[in-house]
Parts: C-alpha cells; sequence; structure tokens
C-alpha cells in the first residue's frame, strides 16, 4: 500500500488521485461500516476520522430548510423568465449561500441535516397534467425549455472548478413522474418508448450528459414495472451504460420501502435493498439499507457490490474536498456574509419581474398612473407572506407582499385602501361587502386571488387540498370568481394579479376583467416586482411554460401518462393560454427569416436566423421562440416542438439578428421499433413570439419557412 501523509493513510493525502484515496479508505471499512455509509444520514467512523454526514439538503429555489436565505421565485416562475443565463445566475448565488452555510456549520460544529453539500434539485420531471400538486417544482411541460433551464441550474451549482465540485446537483425524480400524489408509492406509470424518449427523459440527459450532474434521485413509482429507485432499465441501461453517468443515485424518501410494501416487487426489506443497489441506487433516503448486512449474509447481494457503491458515494465526498484542508478548496472561502446580502436580493427582485406574464391587457389599461386618488388592493394573497414562498424554500429576512408593493410605489397623496374579501377557498362571503365597498371608493381595483402551497404541493405537505397536495379543479377555488364579478360589477377597472404556481382556468375573467397577469409564488421580493409591472417601472417578458386549459375537459384523465392530448406538443382544442404566451407594454416585429439551407441531408445542422424589432413606444424583453414541425412524419409526432428560445432586450426602433442551429437530433423521430432516427421529408420552421398561430402571434411577430430532409431514413446516435 501506498504511503500517505497523515500517519501513512493514503486517503488522506491531497496529492493523490481521488481513486486511489477512496480505494484506501473504502478498503478499511467493515461490511457494517459501507452499509452505515448508504443512508442519508450516514455517521461517523470515528476510527477512520470519517465524520458524520447527512446527504439531505434542499435548494430548489433558494437554500432551503437552513435558516435565513435568499428566496427566488419558485421553479415554475424561473421558468417563466426564458432566461438561460438569468437561471445560472441565481443558481450561482444559489450555491454561494450553501457552501458559505455549510463551512459556517463547521466552524459551529454543526453537521445536521440541510448543512451539507449534496442538494436535491432541481425538479425536471415534466409538468404533463395541471392537477399535479408538484408541478410548481418543475420548469414546466415542455422538455426542451426545461432541459435549458435544467442545465443552466446544475452548472450553476456544482460549480466550474477543474478539480473540485462546489455542490452535487440531484435532478429528480428520474423517471416518468407527476401525480397522483396519493399514489405515488404505488403507481405504475406505463409509457412506450416513444414518449419515454421524446418527452420524460431528455431534460435528465441534457444534465447527466451536458450539465455533468454528479447525483440523480429516482422516483417513488414504478415504470412500466419497474420500481425506479430499482431499475434496470432506467439505471443501468440508459442512465449509465447509454449516457455515460459516472456519479450516485439516490432514492427519493422511503422509496426503497415501497419496493416491497407497496410495489410488492419483492417481499422482504432485504431482497429491496439489495435489488436497489445492485441496478444501481447507492443511496437511500431512508433506513431500509440498514438491512444490506442480512441482505449479504442471505445471498442477496454481495460485498463487492457494497463497495462499488460506497466507493461511488466516498468519490462525491472527496470532489467536494471534503477530506482536503479548507485552504486547498477555493469555495471554502465564500463569506457567510454572502447569504441574504443586498446583491442576491438584487438578484431575486429582478427574477421575479421577468417571470411576470402579462395575460390580458384590454384597452392599455396598464401601467397604471402611481398618483391615482385611490387603489383598492382586495384578495386572500395580497397581504399573505407565505405564499411568496413556494415550497421547499427558505427563511427571507424581509419580504414584500402584494399590498406592501402597491404602497411602495405609489405617490404619497394616493390612499390604498385594503380588504381581504374571501378565502383562498370555502364559502364565506362575508368579507365582500367590504371589498365592494373599498372598489367602489377607488380608481382602480388590484385583486390578489389564485392558489397557495397550501393548495396545491406535495404529498402531506399541501393541508388543504383534497387530494393529497394535488387539485381535483382548475378553477379559482371557493368563492373567488363571485368575488371577482362582485368586484367587477361596482364598474371600478379590476387589475386581477395570480399568484399561482400552475394553470388556472380564469374563462370568466378572460372575458371580463381588462387586466390579467400570472405572478407565480414569486420569492421575496414577488411584491415589488408586481407593484413594478402594475405601475410601469418594467414591462413584463415573462412567458407562459405551461399551458392554461379551459377545462379539464380538455385533456385525458390524470392517471394516464401517455402524452396524447396533453400539452401544446399535443393539444388539438384551443386552450385558454397557450404555452410560450405573454404580452408586453410594447411591440415587436420579425422579418427577414433565413435558413441556412432549403435541402439537407440526414445529419447536417441548420441555421435559422431572422431579424426582430422593437416596433413600440418603449425599451422591453421578447422572448423569441423557434418551433419545428415534422409535417411528413409517418410515425405521430408532436403538432409541434419547441427547439430552442432567446430572451433579448430591445429598445423602441432597435432591430437584432438572432440565430439558432438546429442539430440534427432536433430533426429526429422514435419509430415504431423505438429507433431514433431522422426521416426524409418538409419540416416547417416558425421563428418569433409564441407558438404559430396561437393567441396573439400572427404575421407581424412571427415568421414560418420550411425545408425538407432529403436521403434515407438514418439512426441518430
Amino acid at each position: 500500500m501506498a504511503k500517505g501523509r497523515k500517519g501513512g493513510k493514503p486517503y488522506l493525502d491531497p496529492s493523490l488521485p481521488i481513486e486511489q484515496r477512496v480505494r484506501d479508505l473504502v478498503g478499511r471499512m467493515t461490511l457494517e461500516e459501507k452499509v452505515s455509509q448508504m443512508v442519508n444520514a450516514a455517521p461517523a467512523i470515528e476510527r477512520l476520522g470519517v465524520p458524520e454526514y447527512d446527504w439531505w439538503n434542499e435548494c430548489l429555489h433558494g437554500v432551503g430548510r437552513a435558516g435565513v436565505a435568499t428566496v427566488f421565485p419558485q421553479a415554475i416562475g424561473l421558468a417563466a423568465t426564458w432566461n438561460v443565463e438569468l437561471m445560472h445566475r441565481v443558481a450561482v448565488a444559489i450555491s454561494d449561500e450553501a457552501r458559505a452555510k455549510h463551512h459556517e456549520s463547521l466552524r459551529q460544529g454543526v453537521r445536521d441535516r440541510y448543512t451539507g453539500l449534496t442538494y436535491w434539485s432541481p425538479n425536471i420531471n415534466i409538468f404533463r397534467d395541471p392537477r399535479w400538486g408538484r408541478g410548481h417544482e418543475t420548469y414546466g411541460e415542455d422538455p426542451c425549455l426545461t432541459a435549458r433551464m435544467g442545465v443552466a441550474f446544475v452548472k450553476g451549482l456544482q460549480g466550474d472548478n477543474p478539480r473540485y465540485l462546489k455542490l452535487t446537483a440531484t435532478p429528480k425524480h428520474f423517471a416518468v413522474h407527476s401525480g397522483p400524489e396519493s399514489l405515488r408509492h404505488h403507481f405504475d406509470a406505463r409509457v412506450d418508448e416513444r414518449d419515454l424518449r421524446e418527452t420524460y427523459l431528455p431534460a435528465f440527459q441534457a444534465c447527466v450528459q451536458e450539465a455533468k450532474a454528479y447525483s440523480i434521485m429516482g422516483a417513488y413509482n414504478r415504470t412500466n414495472g419497474e420500481p425506479c429507485c430499482a431499475s434496470k432499465t432506467l439505471l443501468v441501461d440508459i442512465l449509465r451504460s447509454e449516457w455515460g453517468f459516472d456519479g450516485y443515485v439516490v432514492s427519493d424518501c422511503g422509496a426503497i420501502d415501497d419496493i416491497w410494501a407497496h410495489h410488492r416487487v419483492v417481499k422482504t426489506k432485504e431482497e429491496a435493498a439489495a435489488l436497489a443497489v445492485r441496478n444501481g441506487c447507492e443511496l437511500n433516503c431512508g433506513d431500509t439499507y440498514q438491512a444490506l448486512v442480512h441482505a449479504v449474509q442471505q445471498g442477496h447481494i454481495t460485498e463487492e457490490e457494497i463497495t462499488q457503491a460506497v466507493s461511488r458515494l466516498f468519490t462525491a465526498r472527496f470532489r467536494l474536498g471534503m477530506f482536503d484542508p479548507p485552504g486547498m478548496v477555493p469555495y471554502a472561502q465564500i463569506p457567510h456574509q454572502v447569504n441574504d446580502c443586498q446583491a442576491h436580493r438584487d438578484l431575486a427582485l429582478k427574477a421575479a419581474r421577468e417571470s411576470i406574464v402579462l395575460l390580458k391587457n384590454d384597452g392599455g389599461l396598464l401601467p397604471l398612473r402611481k398618483n391615482l386618488k385611490a387603489v383598492a388592493v382586495i384578495g386572500p394573497n395580497a397581504d399573505d407572506h407565505d405564499v411568496l414562498l413556494g415550497n421547499y424554500n427558505g427563511t427571507p429576512s424581509r419580504d414584500v407582499t402584494a399590498l406592501e408593493g402597491v404602497r411602495s410605489r405609489v405617490s404619497p397623496d394616493t390612499d390604498v385602501l385594503h380588504a381581504r374579501g374571501c378565502g383562498l377557498a370555502g364559502e364565506d362571503t362575508s368579507g365582500f361587502t367590504e371589498a365592494v365597498a373599498i372598489a367602489a371608493k377607488a380608481d382602480v381595483a388590484v385583486m390578489v386571488m389564485g392558489l397557495h402551497p397550501r393548495i396545491e404541493g406535495e404529498e402531506g405537505d399541501a393541508p388543504d387540498s383534497a387530494a393529497g397536495g394535488d387539485r381535483t379543479r382548475i378553477e379559482l377555488l371557493g368563492v373567488q370568481e363571485e368575488l371577482i364579478k362582485a368586484v367587477h360589477a361596482t364598474g371600478t377597472p379590476v387589475v386581477l394579479v395570480l399568484m399561482n404556481g400552475s394553470a388556472v382556468a380564469v374563462n370568466w375573467a378572460d372575458h371580463n376583467v381588462p387586466a390579467i397577469l400570472s405572478a407565480w409564488y414569486p420569492g421575496e421580493e414577488g411584491g415589488a416586482a408586481i407593484a413594478d409591472v402594475i405601475f410601469g417601472d418594467y414591462s413584463p417578458a415573462g412567458r407562459l411554460p405551461v399551458t392554461f386549459y379551459r377545462s379539464l375537459d380538455q385533456i385525458p384523465p390524470f392517471d394516464d401518462y401517455r402524452m396524447e392530448g396533453r400539452t401544446y406538443r399535443y393539444l388539438r382544442s384551443e386552450p385558454l393560454y397557450p404555452f410560450g404566451y405573454g404580452l408586453s407594454y410594447t411591440e415587436f416585429s420579425y422579418g427577414g427569416l433565413r435558413l441556412s439551407a432549403r435541402e439537407l441531408r440526414p445529419g447536417d445542422e441548420l441555421v435559422v436566423s431572422a431579424e426582430v424589432e422593437n416596433v413600440g413606444p418603449r425599451a422591453g424583453d421578447e422572448v423569441v421562440q423557434l418551433y419545428v414541425s415534422d409535417t411528413a412524419a409517418t410515425v405521430p409526432v408532436p403538432i409541434r416542438q419547441l427547439q430552442g428560445f432567446q430572451r433579448v432586450h430591445l429598445s423602441p426602433g432597435e432591430r437584432r439578428t438572432v440565430r439558432f442551429s438546429l442539430r440534427p437530433s432536433q430533426m429526429s423521430l422514435i419509430d415504431d421499433s423505438g429507433r431514433r432516427v431522422i426521416e426524409p421529408g418538409q419540416f416547417t420552421v416558425s421563428l418569433g413570439g409564441g407558438q404559430p398561430g396561437a393567441r396573439g402571434v400572427d404575421a407581424r411577430n412571427s415568421v414560418t419557412d420550411s425545408f425538407t430532409v432529403v436521403g434515407e431514413i438514418t439512426p441518430v446516435g
């Protein structure tokens, strides 16, 4: 054995390769010690100098559950920015705070849960159905948008140091996971190879192959019969063999227990633990892996397989610098004062502003003048602090509600009147009288309605949900719509602000209320951002990352995992507000669409470019969206697919050329044998401010052309 420093222990010698150090350390452990390290709350191995470590940490939209931290907009709001560079900046800020918190905890001798460096974010499941309570944790319904945002987030968390990981990111939940919450420990998501490869896997593949995510979390459910945390198809064949993943896999919390207790694919804890480890799940959030010692004794698994799993876990800990002097690890030098610093608060405000989607603005009601005589701020979310924060959140040192934001923006002579009016749910209308009275006195009524993390969320974490965290209807709950009607009847113009984590069918409001915007769960600076948009300090440019349906009649049953009829890619009827939709206080015009070729051979790239010009009265952002339709496919394909996007800022009269490169894989499909191939035939390309032909998109703000792939059917990859 090679001798190192620290009394001849090579694993403590930073000059040696990590592989050698891991092999040395794990080789000194007993079977019992190895198994002890395979649960999230791993105890110390004092004789080897291995400290205790809890692998469980959260940073979905800010460092979560670890005291004061900057709270950015919920993930669905970050997705609504359609801004990859901003997403990366947010993730860098989060990882700065995470590192600072970790090293301060070590200085205080604290090694509790939520103080480590292994983070179980982002959630890149496809938000396929608006009823799913956890959809607001995701980046929406589209594989391309989810992949681009996920890659940016993972890179921002893990850093770019050639030697050390800043954190480990953990894209989750692998795979085909998106409700129902009440059945998540039992259900089997049945999908064909086409939906699996075209919808459910692309974001995971991008995060693994492009962003080099060092961890993946398996889902609770089964996929095509296999428990996801013990799936040879997902974890061995696809993740490691096909994609080249070299990190570690962690189970969702309690998911290993589900394998025998709920999925019942085996009969005992020992068999469940062995099945999961043998198929590539190294870490158990829970305690079922404690049965692995008996599993070895019973012949279900070998100690060599345990050793391989533990080695992968310690490789991560070494790459995070946990066994090196802090002076060698650059990320250990981030000062604790970075937490909740002004620069991060400013970034939270920027993200919240960019996330807001203007859904309607008839007659140019918005922006409002700041010197109005009186403004009525009404609704259950108007002065609610918790609705700002979403779930898996941190604790801001201070936050700004919508009411507080309005008060801070209007002139000193403007009266700001406030009434809650009603609750989020329930049938109590006793607050209507006060709400109607103040609306009648005001020049405008800002009604802050919508949803709440108490209504939509994870199983057990949304106490006001009637379906374990999911929704059973997508309209406004309780008497919210009746309150809107009552206030509207006063004749006072209404600005409807939705605070929501998912689509809301506000059909009556769309017909009757002049101005509507979606602010999501906007984080600690949410109220300030809402006020900035309402009063014109910021021109809105957020775009919907999900389809707003008119009713549940437009989509298949919740427990049907086939994509046909779901999301903008397969929806045949007209939605209330389409994916990619959003208005602005200025206008944009497109022209000069150019394709680098009219005919391509399979394997060729295509460059698409066009000019976009701000033809309106004020500066603003435009989200340029590229959609591709395979119009000659011989198998079922999406109606259209987002294949690229850019958020650009343009002053009045400013013109810019935007360019996109279409890779061969973006012209491919899954054939009936499950192969990814490029077929010859015609494709349509549309570039503009939304989906071609969708609400608000016409010949002025979109351009369309076509190209043809010639030759033979060609496999991809």
